[in-house]
């Protein structure tokens, strides 16, 4: 299986082909953990422009708010598959891993503009007291495409 890793530094900027599924996707699973058991979900997404923080919003009740309260690690999947036998081949899947934070504040109100600015239909989801933004803090990316060709992508701390 090819693979190549690059590291980030203070001027560099993620691939093309990471930017690229980004910014076309919706969509992402997003799975965490209770006590050893794994737990998806399927989350509304959107990145921040530098690619650092893939944000989502649940409410303070759902199990995967609980899981994150008790395991911060979790990882996201972005995919561009169009459930076609081509796919095997040509679409793209991007798994971002790290740490989520709630965010709050003067961080929470812009981050919430990225946010709705990709899903301006769940403004009033957002905007809920019960409500809670959350930002997936990316340490690493893997992007495998063409059915097994991995490139991964550390942010530097």
């Amino acid at each position: 299986m090819p693979s190549e890793e690059i590291s980030s530094t203070a001027s560099s900027e993620l691939p093309r082909e990471i930017k690229a599924l980004l910014a076309s996707q919706h969509l992402a699973v997003l799975a965490t953990h209770h006590q050893g058991q794994p737990h998806a979900s399927l989350v509304a997404f959107a990145a921040s422009p530098d690619g650092r923080n893939l944000l989502f919003a649940t409410t303070r009740t759902s199990r995967k708010f609980a899981n994150l309260q008790a395991d911060p690690r979790a990882a996201l999947l972005i995919d561009s598959r169009g459930q076609a036998a081509a796919d095997f081949h040509e679409a793209m899947a991007l798994s971002a891993k790290g740490p989520v934070r709630e965010v709050a504040g003067t961080e929470r109100e812009s981050l919430a503009a990225v946010f709705l600015a990709k899903h301006p239909h769940l403004r009033e989801f957002v905007g809920a007291p019960s409500c809670a933004l959350l930002a997936l803090q990316v340490q690493v990316y893997e992007l495998a495409s063409r059915f097994q060709q991995v490139l991964m992508y550390r942010f530097l701390p």
